[in-house]
This record gives structure tokens, sequence and C-alpha cells, in this order.
């Protein structure tokens, strides 16, 4: 016969097991969630990109852009309200945001074959300028009537010469576009919208900045 010591140990027991193998089944369903495949979405820089007519025998180097920490990933972000960060469901970004934006800017400075050289690092010892950003706007923020919503970009762009680190220019982009519903795909053509009109205005301004013409 248990004691009934020995029986309040057993159901302990039995409790305990219980409780592991409830927490095991949990962490099996979140880990199932976060290995659900996400569709993928990547921007592309405006096609009708005009190339200068004379470039300079410069090297560019379009560093990493900084960005805070709600930014620095893939996923898609949408504010219910300035305070509150979220991002779209199942789907991501091709790349995490700074170095979506970084690869975006450095096709568009191809395009215009402003310059010699245009890369993530330099081919030698070290580029003629480095193009500093920091994105402070990358994500779309949900309407007043709760069925739209706004899409804002805005990165802070300098332009540092290597010799001596001095900013030779510097210049804030800002574009917006409106998606008429908070369906993925209406967002995600709202920020294609938005990020051809920022690159279209930085396309314009890089080779001026850089002597070209």
């Amino acid at each position: 016969m248990i004691q009934p010591k020995k029986r309040l140990v057993f159901r302990r027991l039995a409790a305990a097991a219980a409780l592991l193998a409830l927490s095991g089944c949990a962490a099996i369903s979140a880990l199932g969630d976060a290995s659900r495949p996400l569709d993928v979405y990547e921007l592309r820089p405006p096609e009708a990109i005009a190339p200068v007519r004379r470039a300079v025998p410069r090297d560019v180097i379009v560093e990493l852009p900084t960005t805070s920490g709600a930014l620095s990933t893939d996923r898609i972000m949408i504010r219910p309200d300035p305070l509150q960060a979220q991002y779209l469901p199942d789907v991501r970004w091709s790349e995490p945001t700074p170095v979506m934006v970084q690869t975006l800017m450095l096709r568009t400075i191809e395009a215009t074959q402003a310059v010699r050289y245009v890369g993530r690092r330099p081919l030698g010892p070290g580029g003629d300028y480095a193009i500093v950003t920091e994105v402070v706007d990358f994500q779309a923020e949900l309407g007043a009537d709760g069925d739209s919503a706004e899409v804002r970009l805005r990165i802070i762009v300098r332009l540092v010469r290597e010799a001596d680190a001095r900013i030779v220019a510097s210049r804030t982009f800002v574009a917006e576009a409106l998606s008429p519903s908070t369906e993925t795909r209406s967002v995600i053509e709202a920020f294609d919208v938005a990020s051809e009109r920022l690159l279209a205005d930085f396309a314009e301004w890089i080779p001026g900045v850089l002597g070209a013409r």
C-alpha cells in the first residue's frame, strides 16, 4: 500500500511531466510557425534612368546604411500608429532593409554611368568617395479609415570624401505613395511607387555632386 506522502510525490511528478510535455508541444508549434516559408518581394531601381554624357574617373563606395532596430530586418513594416511597429504577415523583403537600400542605391548609380566604379567595397586600398546613408523611414502607415495605408520613405544621404572624411554634399530624400487597401499586394505596389520616386530624385542628384555631366 502506497503511503499518502508517496502518493503526493507521485502526483507532483506526474503533473511536472505533463507540463513538460505541453511546453514541448508549444515549442514545436512555435518552431513550425517560425520555419513557415514567407513570400518574398524585392524593389528595383527605375528603368528610365538616363546615363550621363561624361563620367568622372572616380571610385564610389556605397556603405551599408544605418537605421533603427525595427527596420534592421527583412520583414515589411506597417505602423498602426506612430508609436507601434508591426510587420505584414507571411511576407518579407528579399534582403534586410539596410542591405536592400544599399543595393538599390548602388544599382541606381550604376545606371547613371557617372563614375568609373561603384561597389560595396573598394577595389584597392580605398575609394575616392563614400556614400553614407541613414534610413529614417521605410514603412507603411495605416490610414485613419483603417482600410488604406500610406508608404513613407525617408533617407539621409551624405557624400563623404575619403581622403579627409569631409562631407561634400548632403540631402534628405523623401517619397510617399498611397495604398488604397491594406492587402499585401497593394501595399507592396505602393512601396514600389515610392521607391521609384525616391531613386529617380537620387539619380538626378548624385551625378551633379560628383561632377559628372
